[in-house]
């Protein structure tokens, strides 16, 4: 999930990142600002530990990192139409590309590297960056608005098939060929993202007032979800939690949404026979002879719990992660700030903030020290989940603790690619080593 702060955002608040991001599995963040980009771990709660940081590439406004690898993705005001490729680990360019108009947003997993242009998309085959296909035949996308599956045995692609509805395509990015289209809202489209699995597909339109969750790949509704009634939003960021139980969104207000997907129709049938229960299926019967709006209205999930925010009108971005053996919501926003919340995954409600890092200082606040004398969470929660271990991080065999591969190790299969490869080898990122290109996928050794 990847973000582009504005240059002023309401309230007067100016942006201190030009973009941040998440990477594929929620264990990183990457920042970008006006003097270069930086990389975080978001193994601990307690401190936020710096992977890498960069200045020689100025004003960046897209910086993606491929999971936990040392391979990290930028573009730059000064050259935004480039997309440059770095080995940050060896200090090294694997490669540029250049394209016929500015690059608005990028996608990456294992297998694809996705490049959305206003008016087209590129795909890439990311071993060897050969251009694959060039997807032309798409409406006027000018947010960029794109989602690839982060699981690289389907790439599915979903992007905008329409600039007046909210109509999805769905492509299949290793046969290169359209799936389906999915006639998802009647609003156009702000946020469209895949679960881990490629599976289940999420989308939600410019009012912001109705989430729904399709099956991928026939783009059958499996959920629909209410974020709010009173008010349009404009959704930030949409998001499921890996293992695909729970569907994060964030918006310009001050509330994160946190939804459930779970059906209930077996568990409705086995209530007992009370007079509240039975005059809710008597509603529930009564909204099949309703009008459609009005009894998809009642059918609707809302929200299982929801995080507070001390801000509204800034740009921002949640994720749900397992932090320290614990679920948590994260949130970044544009004035260069991580939050970070417990989430209580049987009982929901409101999480709690319990830490505050700044993106661009030291990292604790003075709010830090007020979050650190609170009183313990209740023990319905506690009891749910193990408990967070005492070190601050924890170092994967084979990795250092800024993420990159040791020097001679093996970077294992499922941190690139389909196949080991070795840091040491020049020939890691075959055969576009410093090599250059253009949006019709010419290359050339320098």
């Amino acid at each position: 999930m990847e973000a582009e702060a504005a240059d002023s955002p309401p309230g007067g608040v100016e942006a201190a990142l030009s973009c941040f991001s998440f990477n594929q599995d929620c264990t990183s963040l990457a920042i970008g600002t006006k003097a270069g980009y930086k990389l975080f771990s978001l193994s601990s709660v307690e401190q936020l530990d710096q992977v890498h940081g960069s200045n020689e590439i100025p004003d960046v406004y897209i910086v993606e990192r491929l999971f936990s690898s040392s391979l990290v993705v930028v573009v730059s005001h000064t050259k935004p139409r480039q997309m440059n490729v770095y080995h940050f680990k060896k200090g090294t360019e694997i490669c540029n590309y250049s394209y016929s108009s500015n690059i608005l947003s990028i996608r990456l997993n294992r297998q694809r590297l996705l490049v959305c242009l206003e008016e087209s998309i590129y795909i890439h085959n990311i071993k060897d960056m050969k251009l694959l296909k060039t997807i032309l035949d798409i409406p006027a996308n000018p947010t960029g608005l794109c989602a690839l599956s982060i699981n690289h045995s389907n790439s599915y692609v979903a992007y905008p098939g329409s600039l007046t509805t909210g109509e999805i395509v769905l492509y299949d990015g290793h046969s290169l060929k359209t799936v389906c289209t999915i006639a998802a809202h009647e609003g156009t489209l702000a946020a469209i993202t895949f679960n881990a699995s490629g599976s289940k597909l999420a989308s939600a339109s410019e009012k912001g007032t109705v989430i729904r969750v399709f099956s991928v790949p026939d783009g059958q509704k499996l959920y629909e979800f209410r974020r709010g009634m009173k008010r349009y939003v404009t959704i930030s960021s949409l998001v499921f939690s890996m293992d695909s139980q729970f569907l994060c969104a964030s918006s310009n207000t001050e509330t994160v949404h946190i939804f459930k997907l779970e059906h209930l129709t077996n568990s409705r049938s086995e209530e007992p026979s009370t007079w509240s229960s039975y005059m809710g299926k008597m509603f529930m019967a009564a909204s099949n002879y309703l009008p459609a709006q009005v009894s998809d209205m009642m059918n609707q999930d809302r929200a299982f719990a929801t995080g507070r925010l001390n801000f509204s009108g800034q740009r921002n971005i949640c994720t749900l992660s397992t932090i320290q053996k614990l679920p948590r919501l994260l949130v970044a926003s544009s004035d260069g700030h991580l939050y970070i919340y417990n989430l209580d995954p049987q009982d929901g409600g409101e999480c709690v903030l319990i830490k505050t890092h700044s993106l661009l200082g030291s990292g604790t606040t003075e709010e830090n020290k007020e979050n650190d004398l609170r009183p313990p969470l209740p023990q319905s929660y506690a009891a749910t989940v193990a408990r967070p271990s005492t070190s601050s991080a924890s170092t994967v065999p084979g990795y250092s603790e800024d993420g990159g591969a040791l020097r001679g190790e093996v970077i294992p299969e499922h941190e690139f690619a389909t196949g080991p490869v070795r840091l040491d080898d020049e020939n890691e990122f075959p055969p576009i080593i410093l090599c250059r290109g253009s949006q019709k996928g010419r290359t050339k050794q320098s």
